[in-house]
Parts: structure tokens; C-alpha cells; sequence
């Protein structure tokens, strides 16, 4: 029998480590070959065309920036170079210009006089005049109750016939003794006696008249009479009242009807001021002024609101109530002044500046004096003749001694 031989395991192959040097080229397929070191791949050409017109377009525009620099003038290179401001400056020239000094205030009595009444206490029996009334010296504006006095008076009328008899009868007596005097009738003493009686009968004639003028005069003063002519402010007055000396005004009187102006003025106006300069009055909803003239200015200066106190006098009229709220106008000055827009007028705590340009253009700062503000702009009294070129915007940013590019600022058309 024989033996049947087993199939036999093909030998094992040997086993190869991969190595870098022994990488598959996974970037081609197994079959094709890679491509030779000098064959040139359709990703590599594309590079260098965009390489290429990357370098051309840089090219293009380093001429075109070199032709346009040659055919820019040295001026213009230096003014791109060198950044210099530009700045809108005026000449303002002068001008007519009225300086005014406005302030406000009240209107009041300028002489405001109390009446009350100056006799006995007694009871206000009759009343007449009203508020607004206008009354003449000496008119009879209230009468109190006079019963208590009026007898007084009339005891004092008797006492004074009485001793006006009695004064009569001793200067009759005296008469004769002197009559005989030379025939020894009377003796010395008796006739001395009677000329006694008779000067002191005089006397006493004279202290009853006196008496009864002093009762008279109370009676009088029950009628509560206008010491003066003048407008009727206020009355508290009432038929019935009790009025007595020292108690309150019964009336209130404007001595000849003269109202004026008390306001508040600045400090630093004060000094261009002077008594009797013509002022404008204005009082709310009358259009037109009232003609007046500065009658006081104040002596001292509030420490604490730095203002001084001036009056305005004005004429009668019926309009002017005291207590009504006022507006006064002073006018100042008629003169030549330059005058400058707001936003050219500077200030700090050196006082007020503006910047100028002189003839090299460099900005120069320059002191001034503003004296008034109107609807034209800033007056300035001191500091400019007119002719110089001021720096009308953007000042604030600017340096003394810097150097700039002006502009003639455009007149509006009037």
C-alpha cells in the first residue's frame, strides 16, 4: 500500500520593513510611474503665471507713481511734506458803535411817605380817598371821632373870656389908683397891689389862649391831611379802626407823584456811569420807552453779588406803578470800535485775547478790552486799531508762533 504523500505549505516569504526610502507613492497609482525630476506639472506653471503678473502690476505702478511725481511742482511736494493749518481770519475794520448798559430792577416812590394819624387815639370816622387818588397839600384824606375833644375846646373858649374879663377889670383898677395917686388917696402899696393883679390877670389871659390854641390844634389833627402833593399808593385805612401816634401808616403817599427805577448793576460798570446820563426805562407789555436820567448810584458794592444799587428818575404817568418789574438801558458811549464775531474772542485768567496773523503768518496773541456785546458781535475798546487779520475760528487750537495758512473770511451780504 502505498503512502500518499500531504501538500507541502509554500515557504514563507521574507518579511521587508517599509523604510522612508521604501514609501509607496500614494500620489500615483500603482502602475504609473512618478514624474521625472525635470518634468514640469500643470500646478507648478500656474505659480509661476501668477508670480509673473503679480511682479508686472507692481512694476506698473511704481512708473505710474514716478510720472506723477515728476509732474507734480516743488510747491505742492513741500505743502504735502510739511502740514500747515489752515485758519479763516477777518479785518474787521471800525465802525459807529453805541455802547449801552442794560440791567434791571423795579419800579418804586421816590419818596415814599407813610401817613398816620398824630393826635389822641380816636376812632377813624370818615374816609376820603381811594388808591391811585391824586390829592393836593393839605386835603383831608381821613376824620376821626373829635366828640371828646370838641368840649375841651369849647371849656377852653370860655376860660379865655373869662380871663380876658377879669384881666380888663385889674387893668381898670390899676388905671385909678394911678389917678390918684398924687392926691394921697391910696397909699404906695395899694397902687403896687393893683398893678400886680393887673399883669398877672394879663397872663393868665395869655395861658388860656394858649390852651385853647393847644385844643384846637388836637381837634384839627382828627382830619388825617396829605402833608404834600403826591399819588395815593396804598390805604389800610377802615371806617371804625383805631388809630393812634406810632401805630401803623394809615396811607401811603408818592410826594409829588415821582416814581423811579431801582435796580442792580455790574461792578465793572459802575466806574462808566456818571449822575444825570440819559436812560431808557422798559416795563412789560408797553412797547415804548420811558425818557429818565440816572439820578443816584450806590456808594458801596455788595461784597456777596459783587452789584451796586442806581435809580433812574422818570416823570409822572399813569402806567408807572412802583413794584412793577423793569428793564433800564444806559447809553454809554458814541464812538469808533472794531468789532469782532463772539467765537473770536478768547478768555482765560489773563483777561481776554484774540490770536492775530502777522506779516510772516505766524499766529500772534494779542490782548483786548471788550467794553460791550451786541447783535453785531464783541465791541472791543482797547487793543486793536481795526486793520489787523484776527484768527475768527478754531483759535483755541492754535499756538502762538505757529505758523499757518490764512483765508480771508467771506463777508454775508447784508
Amino acid at each position: 500500500m502505498g503512502a500518499q504523500l500531504e501538500p507541502q505549505a509554500p515557504p514563507p516569504e521574507p518579511v521587508t520593513w517599509i523604510g522612508r526610502d521604501h514609501a509607496p507613492n500614494l500620489l500615483h497609482p500603482v502602475g504609473n510611474e512618478p514624474p521625472s525630476a525635470g518634468a514640469e506639472t500643470p500646478r507648478n506653471a500656474g505659480r509661476k503665471w501668477l508670480i509673473a503678473l503679480i511682479i508686472a502690476a507692481v512694476a506698473v505702478g511704481v512708473l505710474l507713481w514716478v510720472r506723477h511725481a515728476r509732474t507734480q511742482s516743488p510747491a505742492a511736494l513741500a505743502s504735502t511734506a510739511n502740514s500747515i493749518p489752515v485758519v479763516t481770519v477777518t479785518t474787521p475794520g471800525s465802525r459807529a458803535v453805541t455802547s449801552r448798559i442794560t440791567f434791571t430792577g423795579a419800579l418804586a416812590a421816590r419818596y415814599d411817605m407813610p401817613i398816620g394819624s398824630d393826635t389822641d387815639t380816636g376812632r377813624i370816622r370818615e374816609i376820603y380817598v381811594e388808591v391811585g387818588d391824586h390829592v393836593k397839600q393839605g386835603q383831608i384824606m381821613a376824620k376821626l371821632d373829635g366828640s371828646i375833644l370838641l368840649p375841651q375846646v369849647n371849656r377852653l373858649a370860655a376860660s379865655v373870656e373869662e380871663a380876658k374879663a377879669e384881666a380888663a377889670l385889674s387893668a381898670a383898677q390899676y388905671k385909678r389908683a394911678l389917678g390918684v395917686q398924687a392926691a394921697g388917696a391910696l397909699s404906695a402899696e395899694e397902687i403896687e397891689h393893683r398893678r400886680a393883679t393887673s399883669l398877672t390877670d394879663d397872663a393868665r389871659v395869655k395861658v388860656a389862649v394858649a390852651q385853647l390854641a393847644e385844643a384846637q390844634a388836637r381837634l384839627e389833627r382828627t382830619d388825617v391831611r396829605a402833608p404834600a402833593e403826591g399819588l395815593v399808593l396804598t390805604r389800610t385805612a377802615e371806617i371804625g379802626q383805631i388809630a393812634s401816634p406810632g401805630g401803623p401808616a394809615l396811607f401811603r403817599l408818592a410826594r409829588n407823584g415821582e416814581i423811579e427805577m431801582r435796580g442792580q448793576i455790574a461792578e465793572q460798570d459802575m466806574a462808566r456811569l456818571r449822575v444825570g446820563q440819559s436812560a431808557s426805562v422798559y416795563i412789560t407789555n408797553v412797547a415804548k420807552p420811558f425818557d429818565g436820567h440816572v439820578r443816584l448810584l450806590g456808594a458801596v458794592i455788595d461784597p456777596n453779588t459783587r452789584l451796586g444799587e442806581i435809580r433812574i428818575a422818570l416823570g409822572y404817568d399813569p402806567v408807572l406803578r412802583p413794584g412793577a418789574f423793569a428793564r433800564g438801558e444806559v447809553v454809554i458811549d458814541h464812538d469808533i470800535h472794531p468789532v469782532l464775531p463772539e467765537t473770536a474772542v478768547l478768555a482765560d485768567e489773563k483777561g481776554s485775547y484774540v490770536f492775530i496773523i502777522n506779516d510772516k503768518n505766524e499766529v500772534e496773541r494779542r490782548k483786548v478790552s471788550v467794553i460791550d456785546t451786541t447783535a453785531a458781535g464783541v465791541v472791543i475798546g482797547a487793543g486793536l486799531t481795526g486793520s489787523e487779520r484776527i484768527v475768527t475760528t478754531a483759535a483755541g487750537f492754535l499756538r502762538e508762533g505757529e505758523r499757518v495758512s490764512a483765508v480771508q473770511q467771506q463777508e454775508s451780504a447784508s
